[in-house]
């Protein structure tokens, strides 16, 4: 099994969403977030004054799925994910040892 945690920008969630229920993803983990990458923040303007935003709202997606569909769940991220411009965000993929799903006990890719 692998863990995919993807972070894209807030607006493009129900694309990202729609891309991976294609995909046969049925259920994903979604978090709001802030950071930074190459980008540094942005300058905003309010009631006149500008001021530096340093960490950027972004959503953090996680999925637990099987090897065999790895490949397709990150295309369909990227595809659905991507504007072109600084700050589309990134994908990192880690295994997963073990998934155990709490109400009826089943383990590994059954829990899924």
């Amino acid at each position: 099994m692998k863990k995919v945690t993807a972070i894209i920008k807030p607006f493009r969630l129900e694309e990202v969403r729609e891309a991976l229920a294609q995909v046969g993803i049925n259920g994903l983990t979604i978090g709001e977030v802030h950071g930074f990458g190459r980008q540094k923040g942005h300058s905003e303007l309010y009631r006149g004054a500008e001021y530096e935003i340093d960490y950027v709202p972004k959503l953090r997606l996680e999925i637990v799925i099987s090897d065999d569909l790895l490949d397709r769940v990150c295309e369909a991220i990227i595809t659905a994910a991507r504007t072109g411009k600084v700050g589309d965000g990134k994908i990192f993929v880690a295994d997963a040892e073990k998934a155990i799903r709490i109400r009826t006990g089943e383990k590994g890719l059954d829990a899924l």
